[in-house]
């Protein structure tokens, strides 16, 4: 107990210490607000507010609105950055735009979601345990802080740079990521929703290629934010493009893929058709399924 509430505790501090790396980095450059770099106060900005939602969560034991709060963070320290900016141009309008309106669909998808199911089972071990519970909240500033870094550092830079080849670039590969987000996440709700396929996985249209094409869309549209933000960025504050790299590890290695493919492995394991599938079709990647 004595060491699980240690290691607790110390990824705390690890999270804590990594997203003040970050803020630092970033800051790089940045304009001030309130005595501060701009870009440090949204990234406190962005860990406080998970902090204060934690209250009412953990009193009440709940993760109902965890993936919300996600969402309306993004988009207020967005908000934010460009009203404290001061200096507002054509790019910094596209990057705000990018990060609004997928925070604006996903966090509404996932808030119907899980009013729909009741509750996220991945919480059920971890409400009850304070230390826990808090890492979980603390570990999506993080999540929030580092997919919007190089929005974030670039709405805050005290250089503008007109659009570009890069702008154009970065917003197709935007659209096209979130254009698969999108369609993925439409298609499985559609299959839910039919009562035979309760107890079924889903096979079918961009799942056929891909075990996980929405993670495909997620990471694509970071992609295209980074691509859109870097020629504003210099000096440190290129560390920011770490964004789709620490999606795609968080995503593929931490809290989406493992734990997605462990619970069908205990649903469906060994099942001929799901062992088919998961044998012939990509993790992430979309590609055309194995010939049986």
């Amino acid at each position: 107990m004595k060491t699980k509430k240690f290691t607790t505790v110390f990824s705390l501090g690890v999270v804590i210490l990594v997203a003040f790396g970050l803020a630092w980095a970033g800051s790089q450059g940045s304009l001030r607000a309130f005595g501060m770099p701009l870009f440090m106060f949204l990234i406190g900005l962005a860990f406080i507010m998970q902090w204060i939602a934690f209250i009412p969560a953990y009193i009440f034991q709940t993760e109902k609105f965890y993936d919300l709060t996600g969402s309306l963070t993004y988009i207020t320290v967005t908000v934010v950055a460009l009203v404290l900016s001061g200096s507002v141009d054509a790019r910094t309008y596209l990057l705000s735009g990018m990060v609004i309106l997928w925070a604006l669909r996903l966090g509404s998808f996932l808030f119907r979601r899980i009013l729909k199911s009741g509750k996220d089972s991945r919480f059920d071990a971890i409400k009850p345990d304070f230390l826990r519970f808090l890492l979980t909240w603390t570990m999506q500033g993080l999540w929030v802080s580092f997919t919007a870094a190089a929005a974030l550092a670039a709405i805050s830079a005290q250089i503008k740079v007109s659009l570009d080849g890069y702008a154009l670039a970065g917003l197709l590969v935007w659209l096209a990521g979130l254009g698969f987000e999108a369609v993925a996440d439409a298609q499985k709700s559609k299959f839910r929703k039919n009562p035979s396929d309760k107890d079924r996985f889903i096979h079918s249209g961009l799942w056929a290629w891909s075990r996980h094409p929405n993670y495909f869309g997620e990471i694509l549209l970071w992609v295209g934010v980074a691509v859109t933000a870097f020629p504003v960025l210099y000096g440190w504050q290129l560390v920011t493009l770490i964004s789709p790299v620490f999606v795609v590890f968080l995503l593929t290695k931490v809290s989406g893929i493992p734990l997605l493919e462990k619970r069908a492995d205990e649903k469906w394991g060994g099942q001929a058709d799901y062992e088919a599938y998961k044998k012939n079709t990509s993790v992430l990647l979309p590609l055309p399924p194995k010939r049986k």
